[in-house]
């Protein structure tokens, strides 16, 4: 058996999803499986752009990048709203995300997200912000 790093392609992605999905049922749950990117367009020029993974019940935000331009003016909120619509009703439970100290975990407390835990690092900056929000 050899292992080595590879890129995602078709033939990856169709072995996790049938993996995925089968195992799911053989626990007796949904996959309910999808990727997501959604992007803040500004006359061409990209103002942002969130990404992530729903998947059983929840939905996972992976990125939320906002262009240096465009921060403070509303942006990676319209993106997470974007998501929180998106998945709402859907039988989704809860959104979930990490982000570190240096990035924005007084962002996500001020958009209703509950800090479940944080992983603390000797380098505050680095420190892991757990965060959650349920959507039903």
């Amino acid at each position: 058996m050899e292992i080595r790093r590879v890129e995602e392609d078709a033939r990856t992605g169709e072995f996790i999803n049938e993996e995925f999905t089968d195992y799911g049922e053989e626990c007796g749950v949904d996959l309910n499986y999808e990727e997501f990117c959604f992007m803040a367009e500004d006359n061409g020029t990209i103002a942002g752009i969130i990404t992530g993974r729903a998947y059983y019940n929840e939905v996972h935000i992976g990125d939320l990048i906002v262009g240096k331009a465009y921060r403070g003016t509303g942006v990676g909120s319209r993106l997470v709203a974007a998501v929180e619509d998106a998945y709402k009703g859907k039988g989704y439970e809860k959104i979930a995300l990490t982000t570190f100290g240096f990035q924005a975990p007084d962002f996500y407390k001020k958009l209703g997200y509950e800090l479940e835990f944080v992983r603390e690092d000797e380098n505050a900056k680095l420190s892991k912000y757990f965060f959650l929000k349920k959507i039903m």
